[in-house]
């Protein structure tokens, strides 16, 4: 049986590998959506989003699956404290026109 502060040491990266993971792929959904609704070609935006975060997502979750199936649960978990952390961290500006952003 392995000792606790192994496991720790080897699952602590991986955690921090999913908060950076997450930590991109909500900023750059926040970034494409901004942009987005403001661009004279909005479906450029959103496409090049979405395929750069799948892109991004899915390669990192792979690169991690390859260790087994914990370090890909842990990641996961990292990715889904990122994801609360930049929800709360992100502060939307109150326009008067909704149709902007700024």
């Amino acid at each position: 049986m392995t000792d606790l502060p192994d496991v720790i040491f080897t699952l602590l990266p991986v955690l921090m590998f999913g908060m950076v993971l997450g930590m991109a792929f909500f900023l750059i959904l926040w970034l494409t959506v901004r942009r987005g609704l403001l661009s004279r070609h909005p479906a450029s935006w959103f496409v090049g989003g979405v395929l750069l975060r799948m892109g991004l997502a899915l390669g990192g979750f792979y690169f991690v699956a390859k260790s087994g199936w914990l370090p890909l649960v842990i990641c996961l978990l990292g990715f889904v404290i990122a994801r609360e952390w930049v929800q709360r961290r992100v502060v939307f500006k109150q326009t008067t026109r909704p149709n902007t952003l700024n």
